[in-house]
């Protein structure tokens, strides 16, 4: 156990009932105010420890993915600051450009303004002040949770030394030849009037047709192919077939005219075309699919385009009834006009795998555009060959071969957007299209303030970067890269990322890269992946389904300890998580055994408890069985629960504290001293604050309100347990544990036969015991008659029911009529005979043992097995009173 002793004066008392609302506000403003740098460990030797925190929306508030993810970052980061680290915290927030932008602008639209209205300058200016008014709100929030940052070292991406890192990395990029600016297809959101990455769509299936339409043939005939977009077809350039395609061969080098107009398109053939979708003939429109894109790339087609930034038809090749119609609207009047011509041959009904923006939700318009990318295929094969070395792990391993997967196959980044809100990209053009970036020797220089460039008209480009392309400089660019500064040398590379699995693309895989690419190291060594927050039925919280829960009401109604315990609790090998009331009904009550115990302790520590007269015994002071107990299953329980904290197991970690606390230092050893303080025992007493103040440490990185309040009270110590040492584990003592279980199974038995009979817990009962444990009971009748409320002896009476443990068998005999005992008991037999063979015939179908979850069979095994033991000792009973 830890060396330190807790002072035996307390420094004061604890109200009867726990208010963690009086309480955690308290210890909240403590760590806001007096934040836990990593310096208050300096000259232990441990090193640095560092998380940085994904970083949230500025403008974003407090859910229970947030409430999850910074739980368990700092579980981890209390746990190794208690070890001695210097354990550093890091937050901070992200400018999210899209999100930020799109609220601005709601804001102007009911002023009846735009941002256009503004210009560029004045629109910055209001949403600074929308972000100084709204931002900041969610780290506030995350203090109600505990976390325990370092506030003095917060951090936004839009700062000026991030901001300088984000032109670093861009110039860096350029210059190495890995960024340029091309023509290629990209994700439109016409809502928020950027490009979006593939990353920011998600593809949801939705309710649409499929159109057949017929294209005539220059030389006769038709040829029929099948689309889910008919309004993009002047914007057709060739109809490719599948070079194996019997049906179509002989077509492939003739023409067909796109219906509705009078231009005539070849037919060509390309290994990319499915035969069985459709007709098994696709009409190619590079300029508004991405297949489409790559086939015309391949056969050198022109890349004509009819839908604009606002997601109308536009242009010359579209006919003028079609021209300035939105795409959808634009869908039905071009389907009706095919319809009159006679080139339908079918509609049916068909799924189509449609993209939305992540940000506005709005359907995504594939559009060809010149745009900045950054080739990420040799980055990240940097990222790999560190995979290879090691250098990384997941927490659950499965994760490492989705993101080797991703790298693998990845795809050039397109990282500008069309926003005004963010960071400029630093890129300049002259008249005629020639591009300029600053020197790597310079890179803070501005392109039309080079005067090697005064003779120029230089206009700079007015696109922003993709958000994602600062956070993904964020673990190193929060602490002072590019510049080389004492954080950035002791702090960097970090050493865990906890995030979820689902922005492992978003963000872990950039930051990889990043890493690599401009330090040289991985960013972190462990990445720690936790599962979605899900509502009670297993579906993703939304505003639209109206299942989201505020974390904020659940702390407000639990406490912020029972909401950190519950998640912890809950994030078990990086499954997504159901919510479940329970687990926070569970914290709560954890709470408050813990706070009932503490108090049980304080009144030991009372001026009339010290000055109780102790027995004359000559062992009033020596540690009894119970006190080698408890302070073996201690240091059994500080092994067990650092080593699942070691391996950021806080599931685990959190059912072993708990175990630990509520059962057996709550339920066995409090009422096990009770005896011996009586005596004056001043061993138990010890053995009582020393591993009350153990367990309190043991749990304070799940739960830091509480039991920074109890060590306080207890210990009177003026240096708060965020900064005490974590326990280390002693030797234990088997003897005693054996003796000890051999006591608490006998009284479990001796409880459970007086329950069947009926008999009030309180009221004493004879019992009489045989086998190889009768012998240390008797040698412990005290302890056993006070826990048991039974008097012991030897033996085996004839009439009795009986109960077997392992080392006793313990028999109660009954008294006065025994006839409704008797129908209860065997009314439960036909119970239990009918549950097991209930249970066997299920175990027994094939069906459901390979089918069904593993976890619902190994439970129903042991549902069985506790039935049929249950069974047998009925039936022992009913034969001995027979």
């Amino acid at each position: 156990m830890s060396n330190n002793q807790p002072n035996p004066a307390p420094s004061k008392e604890l109200p009867k009932t726990y208010d963690p609302q009086t309480v955690e506000p308290r210890w909240g403003q403590e760590w806001a105010s007096n934040p836990l740098k990593p310096e208050l460990n300096a000259g232990k030797g441990k090193g640095p420890f560092t998380i940085v925190i994904p970083p949230p929306n500025v403008t974003g508030n407090l859910h229970l993915g947030h409430a999850l993810d910074n739980t368990i970052i700092d579980t981890i980061i209390r746990f190794k600051r208690m070890q001695g680290y210097e354990a550093l915290y890091l937050p901070g927030t992200d400018h999210a450009g899209i999100t930020t932008q799109v609220l601005v602008e709601k804001e102007l639209a009911q002023e009846g303004l735009s941002r256009h209205d503004l210009g560029r300058e004045k629109f910055l200016e209001r949403v600074w002040a929308f972000k100084e008014k709204n931002g900041g709100t969610i780290l506030h929030q995350l203090r109600r949770i505990g976390a325990s940052c370092d506030w003095s070292r917060e951090r936004f991406t839009m700062d000026e030394g991030l901001s300088r890192a984000v032109r670093r990395s861009f110039v860096a990029y350029y210059h190495q030849g890995l960024a340029y600016r091309g023509k290629r297809i990209v994700n439109w959101d016409p809502v928020a009037q950027t490009v979006v990455s593939d990353l920011e769509v998600n593809v949801e299936p939705t309710p649409g047709k499929l159109y057949t339409l017929a294209y005539p043939l220059e030389q006769g005939g038709e040829i029929q192919i099948a689309t889910v977009r008919p309004e993009t077809i002047f914007a057709d350039v060739a109809i490719a077939v599948n070079p194996t395609d019997e049906r179509y061969r002989h077509l492939v080098g003739q023409k067909a005219r796109i219906p509705l107009t009078e231009r005539y398109i070849p037919i060509i053939a390309d290994e990319a075309v499915l035969t069985d979708f459709g007709t098994g003939a696709l009409k190619i429109t590079p300029a508004h699919d991405p297949t489409d894109f790559e086939i015309g790339q391949r056969h050198g087609l022109e890349m004509p385009s009819v839908i604009d930034l606002q997601g109308r038809l536009t242009g010359e090749l579209v006919p003028e009834a079609f021209r300035g119609k939105e795409r959808f609207q634009a869908r039905k009047a071009v389907v009706q006009a095919l319809e009159e011509a006679g080139h339908i041959r079918e509609i049916r009904d068909y799924t189509i795998a449609l993209g939305y923006s992540d940000r506005t939700k709005a359907p995504v318009e594939p559009m060809l555009l010149e745009q900045w990318f950054v080739r990420m295929k040799p980055v990240a094969e940097k990222v790999l060959a560190g995979l290879d070395r090691g250098e990384m792990r997941f927490v659950p391993e499965r994760w490492e071969k989705v993101n080797r997967d991703w790298l693998e196959n990845i795809k050039d980044w397109a990282v500008a957007r069309q926003l005004w809100w963010g960071h400029q990209i630093p890129a300049w053009y002259d008249e005629a299209g020639n591009v300029y970036v600053p020197d790597l020797e310079n890179p803070d220089l501005d392109c039309d303030q080079d005067p090697r460039y005064a003779h120029l008209n230089l206009r700079r480009d007015p696109d922003v970067f993709d958000t994602w392309f600062s956070s993904a400089l964020w673990p190193f660019s929060t602490l002072g890269w590019p510049d080389e500064t004492p954080d950035l040398s002791k702090y960097y590379p970090t050493d865990v990322l906890v995030t979820g699995y689902d922005i492992i693309f978003f963000w872990v895989a950039r930051m990889q890269m990043s890493g690599y690419q401009f330090t040289g190291q991985a960013p972190f060594h462990t990445i720690v992946l936790h599962g979605l927050y899900l509502d009670a039925r297993g579906q993703k919280m939304s505003k639209s389904k109206g299942n989201g829960i505020d974390p904020l009401e659940l702390i407000d109604k639990y406490g912020a300890d029972a909401c950190r315990f519950a998640w912890d609790y809950l994030a078990t090998g990086g499954q997504d998580i159901r919510h479940d009331e329970r687990r926070y009904e569970q914290g709560r009550n954890f709470a408050n055994k813990l706070y009932n115990a503490t108090r049980f302790v304080l009144m030991q520590q009372s001026p009339e408890s010290a000055s109780a007269s102790p027995a004359p015994q000559a062992t009033s002071h020596r540690p009894t069985l119970a006190d080698r107990w408890m302070i073996s299953r201690l240091n059994r329980g500080i092994a067990e629960i650092t080593e699942a904290y070691e391996a950021f197991d806080l599931g685990r970690a959190a059912r072993l504290v708990y175990e630990l606390v509520w059962s057996e230092f709550c339920d066995w050893y409090l009422e096990a001293a009770k005896p011996a303080l009586r005596e004056g025992n001043q061993a138990t007493r010890q053995t009582l604050e020393s591993t009350l103040a153990a367990l309190l440490k043991l749990l304070h990185p799940i739960m830091p309100f509480i039991t920074s309040e109890l060590y306080e009270t207890l210990t009177g110590d003026p240096r708060q347990l965020a900064l005490q040492d974590w326990p280390t584990a002693g030797e234990r003592d088997p003897e005693a544990e054996k003796a000890f279980e051999t006591l608490q199974e006998t009284i479990t038995a001796t409880r459970n036969l007086r329950a069947e009979l009926g008999i009030a817990p309180q009221q004493e009962v004879a019992v009489q015991l045989e086998g190889p444990g009768a012998q240390l009971v008797m040698e412990n009748l005290a302890l056993f008659r006070f826990l048991g409320r039974a008097e012991a002896s030897l033996g085996s009476p004839e009439k009795a029911i009986a109960q077997v443990t392992p080392s006793t068998t313990v028999y109660l005999q009954p008294e006065g009529d025994l006839s409704s005992f008797l129908e209860r008991q065997k009314k439960r037999l036909a119970e239990l005979e009918k549950q097991v063979e209930q249970g066997q015939k299920k175990l027994a179908n094939p069906g459901f043992v390979e089918r069904a979850d593993p976890a619902v069979v190994q439970a129903e095994r042991e549902r069985l097995a506790e039935n049929r033991a249950q069974l047998e000792r009925i039936r022992q009973n009913l034969e001995r009173l027979g």
